[in-house]
């Protein structure tokens, strides 16, 4: 059987034979970004992503020096409440009222906990805390983020006067993204982002874009952008949106601002961790509810899995496809970001990405 022509006539240059190598087995690569999963390949991925992610902010492989004197902003935006958790600090969540929760539970935690304490991230009533939310927010987190790409330059066109149908020919803005889970097991979005003109790197912003309008906009969208889930006969209606902690940091080409080589080795970073590694999920797929009762995870994890795996089984929520992603606690958004659109969200030179045509009007 022919796959192929065949190779040109001659002797071959190398051999190598299984009976030589250690176990009589080539070793090749798993290409597996976690580093949970395999250090050595995990450091390559983050290698990869450290080069492209610091030519975007100070130019290099192909992208001009002059992009390091343009609007640029590292970007963090979390996930709303879901419920009260434990947290490091001082105190944890003192109050002096003394009240409790409806089940019975204090409201109230005055213990000063160390920030690897097991307790930390987890809430302080299970029954209280929106576990049915939480799952749907990581469900449609990378729709979320699609609808506010696409507002914040609907804001810029906005606050200069243009039609929205025309930013394109005005300014493109570039990003490059990453999420990382908190130890209350919700992912939070990490993010650079840079305002070039209509061209990409190569050209320059109009005089109207500004550092300052850039992080305005960012902040407007992040509180504005609603996203409604599919109506549910078992759930209702739910409005999904971005945490009340939203943070817009600009990179000053001075030096005033966060160092680009650090931003981009964090961003780097994060590449190479998967949910395992903060205790928020695990980096093997789960097909059971036995498989989820027996998982090495904390009893909150333990019910954010559950809650995949519930709301899984109904036909409104099949396409986000919950139980496939139980082990990620139904977030696929990570995933992606590095498989299948590292080109997109880490070359920094496209306008608009497969995720926000899922939802562009």
């Amino acid at each position: 059987m022919t796959y192929g022509p065949a190779l040109a006539a001659g002797p071959p240059r190398h051999q190598r034979r299984g009976s030589r190598e250690p176990g009589e087995r080539f070793l090749v690569r798993c290409r597996n970004r976690r580093a949970s999963v395999c250090p050595a390949c995990s450091r390559l991925h983050a290698g990869d992503t450290f080069p492209p992610v610091r030519a975007g902010l100070l130019g290099g492989k192909n992208v001009p020096a002059t992009v390091h004197h343009r609007p640029r902003l590292f970007v963090t935006l979390t996930a709303p409440s879901f419920g009260p958790v434990h947290r490091t600090g001082e105190f944890c969540r003192p109050r002096r009222d003394g009240r409790s929760c409806e089940h019975g539970r204090p409201l109230s935690c005055g213990t000063a906990h160390p920030s690897d304490a097991q307790v930390v991230g987890q809430p302080l009533c299970p029954d209280c805390y929106d576990y049915t939310a939480h799952v749907l927010w990581h469900g449609h987190a990378s729709r979320l983020w699609a609808r506010f790409v696409i507002d914040v330059r609907r804001r810029l066109s906005s606050s200069v006067g243009l039609a929205q149908s025309r930013f394109a020919q005005h300014a493109r803005l570039s990003f490059a993204r990453v999420a990382e889970y908190q130890r209350r097991a919700a992912v939070h979005i990490h993010a650079v982002v840079r305002l070039d003109g209509p061209a990409g790197p190569d050209d320059e912003p109009p005089v109207w874009a500004t550092t300052d309008l850039l992080i305005n906009a960012v902040r407007a969208s992040a509180r504005r952008v609603r996203l409604h889930t599919p109506h549910s006969p078992a759930v209702g209606d739910l409005v999904l949106r971005w945490g009340e902690q939203i943070d817009a940091r600009p990179l000053h080409a001075d030096g005033d601002g966060p160092d680009e080589d650090a931003v981009a080795a964090y961003v780097a970073k994060y590449i190479a961790k998967g949910a395992g590694e903060t205790g928020a999920g695990l980096d093997h797929s789960l097909t059971t509810w036995t498989d989820i009762a027996t998982a090495a995870v904390s009893t909150h994890v333990r019910s954010i899995m559950r809650t995949c795996r519930r709301l899984g089984g109904l036909p409104e929520y099949e396409p986000l496809r919950l139980r496939s992603w139980t082990h990620t606690l139904g977030y696929r958004g990570h995933i992606l970001t590095i498989a299948a659109g590292i080109a997109e969200y880490l070359a920094m030179n496209r306008e608009i990405t497969h995720e926000e045509r899922e939802v562009s009007p």
